[in-house]
């Protein structure tokens, strides 16, 4: 699984000209999923992101886990994180899950943050056509990959 975290002021997924999440302060996720994950990457993953100390303490320092600052989370699916771009120029998406596999893992991923954040979690929806908007507060973006854990 990989993962691009982007500390936000304010972030919103919009489908079909309609609003279907926003957040203020707080993080906006995307997330690939690969045909190798399973439920041990979503694990690690929501403990990494939880403990993620990228917000500024009272001496400006980024030292805060986002439970500290009462932070949102947005998660937005997208698997051309998975893209192989090795020969040529056109991307393929051979790595990416299909959707028996992406779907549950997406879906206990976002329940498993959900719980550990103590609040709901904001979605878009899982193979749609999204246009998100953000406003990245730093900027502060964490690149993230179940498969690099050392």
């Amino acid at each position: 699984m990989r993962l691009v975290i982007q500390r936000v002021s304010k972030a919103s997924v919009t489908i079909n000209d309609k609003i279907k999440s926003a957040i203020n302060l707080g993080y906006l996720i995307l997330i690939g999923i690969e045909e190798a994950d399973n439920e041990d990457d979503v694990e690690w993953l929501v403990k990494k992101v939880i403990g993620l100390r990228v917000f500024d303490d009272e001496n400006g320092i980024m030292n805060l886990p986002i439970n500290d600052v009462d932070g949102n989370i947005l998660v937005i699916s997208q698997f051309t994180l998975m893209a192989s771009y090795k020969k040529g120029n056109r991307p393929s998406w051979i790595r990416a899950a299909k959707h028996e596999i992406s779907i549950p893992l997406y879906e206990q991923f976002c329940s498993k943050l959900s719980k550990e954040l103590g609040k709901k979690v904001c979605t878009g929806e899982f193979g749609a056509d999204m246009k998100v908007e953000l406003i990245n507060d730093g900027p502060v973006t964490i690149c993230m990959d179940s498969k690099n854990r050392e």
